[in-house]
């Protein structure tokens, strides 16, 4: 039979990816659409194939509506915020993505790496310093930073990505101490506190590694913002809607010592315009942001995408035996 693949990611760089994708059927690659344009044609295709560091299209109610062909939803990524997974499950239609798939998603480590990047950047000044040499400047004095080993690094889930990235930190001699209610952390190198609160006080760095949830969402507000050391740097990679963004602008603005570096955004899919901290960038080097680069590495991406290919194959292989 010949599906119809509707692919609203950038995938055609991919090694090996479109040859898979075009395997199953009928494939159209539509890098980057708005909702509006998907909306339009979605009730023509079988699949949608995506991934949510490059996209503008949430996957909810409103479109899967018109999906009236939509056998299954096939995501590239761990995260599923991109989609309304309650109401796709009350169609009856599947998620295909990379969540449980530890043996693939072990092998990648690309956004623990862009995390220690952002904290080095961040401890060093370097984006801020670059800015000015541009400018004409030549002076250090404003751009002293810190070095690793007199510090210590409050890591926030300690799950594949949250383990990594405390490697790095290992290696650079640094304190790391780690809090994760659902796990017993008996790694060398890092020290598991039972209370956020103790994390948020002793940190000079606090760097985020959770999932999505209800309870995760929004889970780092002003409660936590007053309790954490006015000159501390936050690095987020896993998702923006952990942190308030209007607690946290309030924060930095009155703590100008403290410093943010994300590679995302509360609600960067359906609304990231409007985003306080992003118009808050605008005017202060307190803040460094990134467009969701973590998993963006040429090797993340041929492993990623390329296994989330041969799922939906896979998948339609299963659904003609059925």
């Amino acid at each position: 039979m010949n599906y119809k693949i509707l692919v609203i990611t950038p995938v055609t760089h991919i090694k090996n990816v479109p040859e898979v994708l075009k395997s199953i059927g009928e494939i159209t690659f539509f890098d980057d659409p708005s909702l509006d344009q998907v909306l339009e044609i979605i009730s023509g295709y079988d699949a949608i194939y995506t991934n949510p560091n490059k996209s503008k299209v949430f996957i909810g109610r409103e479109l899967l509506d018109k999906a009236s062909n939509l056998k299954v939803i096939c995501t590239a990524s761990t995260g599923t915020n991109h989609i309304d997974v309650s109401y796709a499950k009350t169609i009856n239609i599947p998620i295909l993505s990379l969540t449980e798939e530890r043996s693939v998603i072990n092998r990648i480590s690309s956004t623990a790496e862009l995390a220690f990047s952002l904290t080095l950047a961040s401890l060093r000044h370097v984006v801020k310093s670059h800015k000015a040499v541009l400018g004409g400047e030549w002076d250090y004095e404003k751009y002293i930073g810190r070095q690793m080993n007199s510090l210590t690094i409050g890591v926030i889930g300690y799950g594949r990505l949250g383990s990594i990235y405390t490697k790095y930190c290992n290696a650079f001699d640094a304190e790391v101490i780690a809090y994760d209610p659902y796990k017993k952390i008996n790694d060398q190198g890092v020290e598991q506190v039972h209370q956020l609160i103790e994390l948020l006080q002793r940190s000079n760095v606090i760097a985020i590694h959770v999932h999505v949830t209800e309870e995760t969402i929004g889970m780092i507000n002003k409660t936590c913002f007053d309790k954490m050391n006015s000159d501390v740097i936050i690095v987020n990679t896993s998702r923006g809607d952990m942190v308030n963004e209007s607690d946290l602008v309030s924060f930095l603005k009155t703590n100008q010592g403290a410093r943010i570096a994300t590679d995302v955004l509360e609600n960067e899919i359906t609304n990231r315009e409007n985003s306080p901290l992003l118009e808050y960038a605008m005017s202060s080097d307190q803040v460094i942001i990134t467009p969701h680069i973590g998993g963006m590495s040429l090797e993340a991406q041929e492993i990623a995408y390329g296994h989330a290919a041969n799922r939906l194959k896979n998948f339609f292989k299963e659904l003609e035996i059925l």
